[in-house]
């Protein structure tokens, strides 16, 4: 019998969204910046004058945000449940998904929309690649064979 996809889905969603969003929050101030300001500039991806939406973009900006990385989760779940071997070796595949992950983000959208950020500097590339393998990849593929296999 099948499992159904919806729990892993949304658990890994939640879960990796938090702690990428989190992650975000505590470069951004580290870096001196507002947590708002860059809120907004997520937004501004899909939508561009979020930028200038106060509160209203900021909270865009979490949407557009968890909208992304369920968009991502459910392409790995979806992925895991038609090939039981991405569940078999969950560190295998979720340190391949968290680098799928960064070079759709960092080399081909955030370029296309943002042309200033490339070159991404060396940081920005370190920070990414954790972001993305560690906070989303791993947890994503951990999540998807705990309800997948069981």
């Amino acid at each position: 019998m099948r499992r159904s996809i919806v729990k892993p889905i949304l658990l890994a969603s939640l879960l990796c969204g938090a702690l990428d969003i989190l992650f975000a929050m505590m470069l951004t101030v580290w870096r001196g910046r507002a947590i708002p300001d860059m809120l907004r500039f997520v937004a501004s991806g899909p939508f561009p004058q979020a930028a200038n939406w106060g509160t209203g973009g900021a909270a865009l900006g979490l949407l557009v945000h968890f909208t992304l990385m369920t968009i991502m989760v459910t392409a790995f779940v979806l992925g895991a449940r038609r090939i039981p071997a991405m569940t078999d070796n969950p560190l295998l595949w979720g340190l391949l998904f968290g680098l799928a992950t960064y070079v759709a983000m960092n080399l081909i959208v955030v370029p296309l929309r943002f042309p200033a950020a490339w070159p991404p500097k060396a940081l920005s590339i370190g920070t990414q690649l954790f972001a993305h393998v560690v906070l989303v990849g791993l947890p994503t593929a951990f999540i998807a064979k705990r309800y997948l296999r069981g």
